[in-house]
């Protein structure tokens, strides 16, 4: 009894000690990898080296706050030289593409911001483009749709065919309208024409400034049509034709940029990891491990009937 008793007891004594030896090899890391940060960058920094940030803006493009604090983070970051904003977008909500917008212009207040399209950077995704000073597009690349549109289902056929009767009780004529469940009132769909022209009108507005063009040239870009990257070259929608390589061009002579400058795509929605860990992270190739990015925003939206207008 006394021999097992014995053993039992030492085991417990391994096990504190491998527990000990664990904490203090754990501590150890930290602290070499925070020394490794602060010789890169000094306490209390994200060192992260100079680089040019790549923001990546795909898909259908809605109201994103994560999306804005890292545009407004990437202008104040010193080590962020130039930033690309690298769309793949065929539009999307009035209000998200004027927020982007407006994200993208105090951006390039603070630093040297290119536009590069690669497959499609219609209607909202122009918007966006035109935020840049400089736009670079594929020959194919589609562009343009300049114009609103809003849309909704109308089911009322359905529902009396099926023998339901929907009623409305409302304040007045045009509250609420139009509505998918029974007929527009009458000079609601006026109505709704007066908003889509309004956006319209913001939306040509923005293009004539920002690319220099009235009149007869800007009627030509502005009745919705889509355009490839050869003819947008040729109506003034965009500065340049090709790739990487066309960007880095533009970069080097017109803001003395290296081409062999780091690029480093950033993403919103990254998680608050402590600057020592990233930076450990980054040496041993762990980034993704640290740092994810957030679902695309159109697979976040409610599910259900919605009259939106949506630039095409």
């Amino acid at each position: 009894m006394t021999a097992t008793a014995d053993l039992i007891i030492e085991r417990r004594r391994m096990r504190r000690r491998l527990a000990l030896w664990r904490i203090l090899a754990i501590v150890a890391f930290v602290f070499a990898l925070g020394t490794v940060a602060s010789t890169l960058g000094g306490l209390g920094k994200r060192p992260t080296g100079d680089h040019v940030a790549v923001v990546e803006i795909n898909g259908v493009i809605l109201s994103d706050r994560e999306r804005s604090t890292l545009l407004e983070k990437l202008g104040e970051e010193e080590a962020v030289k130039a930033v690309i904003i690298r769309i793949n977008s065929p539009g999307g909500s009035v209000t998200g593409s004027e927020e982007l917008y407006e994200d993208i212009r105090a951006l390039a207040a603070e630093k040297p911001v290119v536009s590069q399209m690669i497959d499609a950077a219609a209607s909202g995704g122009y918007i966006t483009a035109i935020a840049a000073d400089h736009i670079v597009a594929r020959s194919n690349t589609l562009t343009g749709s300049i114009g609103v549109v809003a849309e909704g289902p109308n089911i009322s056929e359905l529902l009396a065919r099926n023998g339901v009767n929907v009623f409305k009780i409302k304040s007045s004529p045009l509250k609420a309208e139009p509505g998918f469940l029974t007929e527009p009132a009458p000079g609601a769909l006026d109505e709704q024409k007066r908003l889509i022209e309004d956006s319209f009108q913001w939306f040509r507005g923005l293009v004539g400034d920002r690319r220099g063009l009235e009149g007869a040239a800007l009627d030509a870009v502005s009745d919705g049509r889509v355009h490839t990257g050869r003819l947008a070259l040729e109506l003034g929608l965009i500065d340049a034709i090709g790739g990487d390589a066309a960007v880095d061009a533009h970069l080097e002579s017109a803001h003395e940029i290296a081409a062999d400058l780091e690029r480093r795509t950033r993403t919103w929605g990254e998680p608050d990891v402590p600057w020592f860990l990233q930076t450990g992270a980054q040496a041993l190739g762990l980034d993704d491990v640290l740092v994810s990015s957030v679902a695309p925003a159109a697979e976040r939206l409610t599910p259900g009937f919605r009259l939106m207008a949506i630039m095409y």
